[in-house]
């Protein structure tokens, strides 16, 4: 199985993407080299192989869901340059479309 340049330029099309022709040879090139690999890796016998989701085993790093008090309004609204009543007041950063 292989790639062709014609088939790298609608994947790049699709992704909506531009390549040179230079680039386009060199993932041509690329994507060939991975399918190659690929081709190996489907040679090895996997059938007493348990299917993994991650190849190094890892342990849940999350803390514990402790329930605690939160700040209140006047605290948290304290520090900010500014405030509108129980608000922070910050620019405006959506433009209207219209203008």
């Amino acid at each position: 199985m292989s790639v062709t340049k014609k088939e790298v330029e609608k994947i790049a099309e699709l992704a909506k993407l531009k390549f040179s022709e230079e680039e386009l040879e060199n993932f041509t090139h690329q994507m060939n080299d991975i399918l190659k690999y690929m081709e190996k890796l489907n040679e090895l016998n996997t059938d007493n192989v348990e299917p993994l989701s991650h190849p190094i085993e890892s342990t849940n790093v999350f803390r514990n869901d402790d329930l605690k008090s939160s700040i209140n309004t006047d605290d948290a609204l304290k520090n900010a340059p500014l405030a509108d009543e129980n608000y922070f007041k910050v620019p405006k950063v959506i433009q209207d479309k219209n203008k």
